[in-house]
C-alpha cells in the first residue's frame, strides 16, 4: 500500500495500537489546517504593511496656514532719564594755592635701589612752600590767613605704661601693714588640698598697679591638683597696695610670690 505522507492516513498507521488521545496525535493531526492559516494570515499581514504608504499618500492633505513669522519693531521715544542724586560724593579738591606747594621728602638712609623718592633739591624749594604733596599754585588765588590760636600750648603729659622690678625701683609697693601682713592673708585664705603627701612651692607673679590692684597674675609653676588656680584666687580677693614709685610719680611693678604648700601628715 502507497501512503501519502501529505494525507493524514499514515497517522493511523503511526498510532495504531497507541494512545491517541495523548496530544501528540491531535497536533499531527491538525497540523496541515494550522499551516495554511498560518500563511493566509501572514499573507494578508504583509499585504497590509506594504499598502499603508501607499494609502497613507493618497489621502488629501488640508492647507497649511500660513504664519506670519515677521518681527515688527517699533521705535517709542523714552523720556529722558532722571539722574538720581548721588550719596556719599566726596566734596570737590581745594582751589590751588597763590604759592607752589613742593611735597617734601624725609631724607632716609637707605640703599641705592631701595629708593622709591628722591627729595626735592635745593633750587626747587626756592620761594615755595613744603607741604605733604606737590601742588602746583595759582598766582591769582584769594590769599587765605588760617585762624590764630590763643597762643596757650597744650602740655601733654606722657603716660609710663612700664612694668618695672622691684629690684631697681625708688619706692617699692606695700601691702597695708606690711609684707608680713601680706603673707598672713595669703596664709590664712588659702585652701591647701587634701593630698597625701602633698608638698613643694607654688611660683606666681602679679603687677601691682598705679592705683594698688593686683592685675595679671600668672603662675609661673604649681605642683598640681589645683594648686595654682588656688593661688590665682586668693590673690585676685588680695587687698590693694600701696603703689610703688619711680620719679616721684607712681608706676606698674612686677612682684612675684613663692607658696610653700606642706599638706598635713
Amino acid at each position: 500500500m502507497k501512503l501519502d505522507i501529505l494525507k493524514n492516513q499514515w497517522l493511523d498507521i503511526v498510532f495504531e495500537g497507541r494512545n491517541k488521545a495523548y496530544g501528540a496525535y491531535e497536533l499531527r493531526r491538525t497540523n496541515r489546517k494550522t499551516t495554511i492559516k498560518a500563511l493566509i494570515l501572514g499573507a494578508v499581514f504583509f499585504s497590509i504593511a506594504v499598502a499603508t504608504p501607499l494609502i497613507i499618500n493618497l489621502i488629501p492633505k488640508g492647507e497649511e496656514q500660513e504664519i506670519d513669522r515677521d518681527i515688527k519693531i517699533t521705535a517709542i521715544k523714552l523720556p529722558p532719564k532722571k539722574e538720581e542724586p548721588k550719596l556719599n560724593v566726596p566734596p570737590p579738591p581745594p582751589p590751588a594755592p597763590k604759592v607752589d606747594v613742593i611735597k617734601f621728602v624725609k631724607p632716609v638712609v637707605a640703599k641705592a635701589e631701595e629708593v622709591t623718592e628722591e627729595p626735592p633739591k635745593i633750587i626747587e624749594v626756592k620761594n615755595k612752600t613744603l607741604g605733604a604733596v606737590t601742588i602746583k599754585g595759582d598766582p591769582d588765588a584769594v590769599l587765605t590767613v588760617e585762624p590764630v590760636g590763643t597762643g596757650k600750648a597744650a602740655v601733654v603729659e606722657e603716660v609710663d605704661n612700664q612694668i618695672y622690678n622691684t629690684a631697681g625701683i625708688e619706692v617699692k609697693p606695700d601691702f597695708p601693714g606690711g609684707i608680713n601682713k601680706f603673707y598672713k592673708f595669703v596664709g590664712d585664705n588659702y585652701q591647701t588640698p587634701e593630698e597625701e603627701g602633698l608638698k613643694g612651692k607654688v611660683y606666681v607673679t602679679f603687677v601691682v598697679e598705679k592705683d594698688g590692684s593686683l592685675t595679671d597674675i600668672k603662675v609661673i609653676r604649681d605642683i598640681g591638683y589645683g594648686t595654682g588656680k588656688e593661688a590665682i584666687r586668693v590673690l585676685k580677693k588680695c587687698p590693694k597696695w600701696t603703689p610703688g614709685e619711680q620719679n616721684g610719680k607712681k608706676v606698674r611693678v612686677l612682684y612675684s610670690l613663692p607658696i610653700t604648700i606642706q599638706s598635713a601628715d
